[in-house]
């Protein structure tokens, strides 16, 4: 009997191809390429591989920035707070440290424009603060402490300067009011009333604050500068060298010390006394300028502080030198360049003078910056300068470069026109309530208009009484 294969109706022989499977592998090996390809063309990203920025948390940045700011690096302590605040921006704590730090970087600065932006960055910081916290004592005791400063009648306007200290007495008042315990509202509030006068109040707030927490810089730094309002410099400079041991990098106390003691030499009438004071001044300006080199920070403000020690001490040469250094640093600021000139005016190189306080009030060209500097030098940039405008600070550069403009006036070559434009400028300003330099203003005119080829000695001149000058190493603090 013949048996017939059976048809394979339901099954698959075995050497047929599946057009299913085929289908599944051509699938999986196109996918294969185009994920390849999105690898390859950065559109996808491998599993596993770390974020190109790591997520910080606030408070990383605000440790970094406590780091910073107790190594003396100021201006990267506000860099890390102003991230802590773009990550955390309604911490009013976070804002309120930044107000704060800014405020003391102010006193490292030496051009007015630039110290008057800075303090206006943390009044902005500031209010900030205390609008998202209109309750914390904190807030308010810091945005108290800025619109003092803001205060500076240096910087600002009669009117001005009283709007903010009012305004600065009112936010202390209301930090105490949230909380009387707060030791930097009470210590902030002392430095609002020395700037009002109030100094037998400020006393009494400042030692309710050492006696609540004498571990803070802030309360012995504002205690020294009750105590050097009240004329008694040698508790001040005690007092800042316990700021200093607490804030060891904060190279602005040591600036504030040095300051007292060459006030000290200046009131001295021992000579041997003197000149040790003196030199201890010194000291403190040469520790500041030790730490900014350690801290890689190239900052000219100290060695201008021992330019102008060393012109008390009548060493002006000395003292120009290290106002040349200043000039390294910042070839194109015209503080500097008026330093620079009065110190040439009272080593009597008035021609040399000329040059320094000719960039200094009406700014000058690279090639001249360096004429003006006594010549540039390996370490000099020549810099175009930008003169500086007429105010409470400057109006000295003026005074004096009006006055040798006019002395050195001949026939053959008058700088008249230039002395009687700068005369007519200090005339016309708020600024002219020195005797001294309403004289001096007088005696310009004389010569230009009776006697232009005649030579004067300006009352402000070498042989003039230099004031102390004790406010000079800070414009920030009012």
């Amino acid at each position: 009997m013949n048996i017939y294969q059976k048809r394979g109706l339901f099954r698959r022989r075995r050497d047929e191809p599946n057009i299913y499977r085929m289908f599944f592998w051509i699938t999986l090996i196109l996918g294969g390429v185009w994920l390849i390809r999105s690898v390859n063309n950065g559109e996808i990203k491998p599993l596993f591989q770390p974020t190109p920025t790591p997520t910080r948390f606030a408070t990383s940045y605000a440790l970094e920035g406590d780091a910073q700011f107790t190594a003396g690096k100021l201006e990267d302590a506000i860099t890390a707070y102003r991230e802590a605040a773009k990550v955390d921006p309604t911490n009013a704590q976070l804002l309120a440290q930044l107000a704060r730090i800014q405020i003391y970087s102010s006193a490292m600065l030496v051009k007015d424009e630039t110290i008057k932006a800075r303090l206006k960055e943390a009044l902005v910081s500031a209010e900030q603060a205390v609008a998202l916290a209109p309750d914390d004592s904190f807030t308010h005791s810091v945005y108290a402490f800025t619109l003092d400063w803001n205060a500076n009648p240096t910087l600002v306007d009669a009117r001005e300067s009283q709007k903010f200290l009012t305004k600065a007495e009112q936010e202390a008042v209301r930090a105490l009011q949230l909380d009387n315990t707060n030791t930097l509202a009470l210590a902030f509030y002392a430095e609002i009333l020395v700037d009002q006068q109030k100094w037998t109040q400020a006393e009494q707030y400042i030692q309710q604050a050492l006696e609540r927490d004498s571990s803070l810089m802030d309360v012995h730094r504002v205690h020294a500068y009750v105590l050097e309002s009240l004329g008694e410099y040698t508790l001040a400079i005690e007092a800042y060298d316990r700021a200093i041991a607490i804030a060891p990098n904060m190279t602005f106390l040591y600036l504030r010390a040095g300051a007292n003691y060459r006030r000290l030499a200046f009131d001295s009438p021992n000579e041997t006394v003197q000149t040790e004071l003196y030199e201890k001044s010194l000291e403190y300006f040469a520790q500041t300028a030790r730490i900014n080199e350690q801290l890689n920070v190239f900052d000219p403000v100290p060695y201008l502080s021992i330019a102008k020690t060393y012109s008390q001490m009548g060493q002006f040469f000395i003292a120009i030198r290290n106002v040349q250094k200043t000039i390294e640093f910042q070839p194109d600021n015209p503080v500097f360049y008026g330093e620079l000139g009065v110190l040439y005016h009272k080593n009597r190189n008035y021609e040399t003078g000329i040059l320094a306080l000719g960039c200094a009030v009406r700014g000058c060209t690279p090639e001249e910056s360096c004429a003006a500097r006594g010549d540039c030098g390996t370490n000099d940039v020549p810099a175009e300068v930008i003169g500086l405008p007429l105010s409470a600070s400057t109006i000295y550069y003026y005074d004096i470069y009006a006055s040798e403009l006019a002395a050195l006036s001949t026939p053959k070559k008058s700088y008249c026109e230039e002395a009687l434009a700068i005369a007519s400028e200090i005339e016309a300003s708020e600024f002219d309530e020195d005797p001294n330099i309403a004289a001096d203003v007088v005696v310009v005119r004389n010569i230009c208009t009776f006697s232009p080829e005649a030579e004067i000695t300006p009352t402000q001149g070498p042989n003039a009484t230099e004031p102390a000058m004790l406010e000079e190493e800070s414009t920030a603090t009012p």
